[in-house]
């Protein structure tokens, strides 16, 4: 059963996300920058996720694209500002549908006992933009992502 708890404070620009994973830091930081792990991971349960580059490293760029099962395509790119292994990672996040909207999201990875645990900060530009995130239905797909990502750090572990 995960912890995964997402906070969302009224009147705030910002999104907090923490869950604790059973692998070591390392371990999740590769699953989580490797291009090859990436699209077995990223994106929701019910749609295929194509990395169309994932250059991790601080100025480098990721784009990948979601395609669902009726021929629909989701597309989200965005810039690393900052990626220091296996602790952190700064990028902006954007969806393609939604050009302009841009949040930037800090990844932070601290092992326990073994156990890593994640927070991530995402900003928003605005409230409304935040909100809308929020409306989206972005919890579950996160869920399932961080589900997915649990599994597979635990196989590589």
């Amino acid at each position: 059963m995960s912890d995964l708890t997402v906070t969302v404070e009224p009147g705030r620009q910002d999104i907090v996300i923490t869950r604790t994973f059973d692998a070591p830091r390392d371990v999740v930081f590769r699953a989580m920058t490797e291009p090859e792990h990436l699209a077995r991971w990223w994106g929701l349960d019910e749609t295929d996720t194509v990395v169309d580059r994932a250059e991790v490293r601080p100025g480098g760029t990721w784009r990948f694209v979601e395609k669902a099962a009726d021929g629909e395509e989701y597309a989200f790119h965005g810039v690393f500002h900052d990626v220091v292994a296996p602790e952190r990672i700064v990028q902006t996040f954007e969806f393609e549908g939604m050009p302009g909207h841009v949040a930037m999201d800090t990844h932070m990875l601290e092992e326990k006992d073994g156990r890593t645990l994640y927070r991530a900060i995402s900003v928003f530009q605005t409230v409304e933009d935040r909100d809308g995130m929020v409306s989206s239905g972005m919890e579950e797909g996160l869920a399932q992502s961080l589900d997915a990502l649990e599994g597979l750090a635990r196989g590589l572990a």
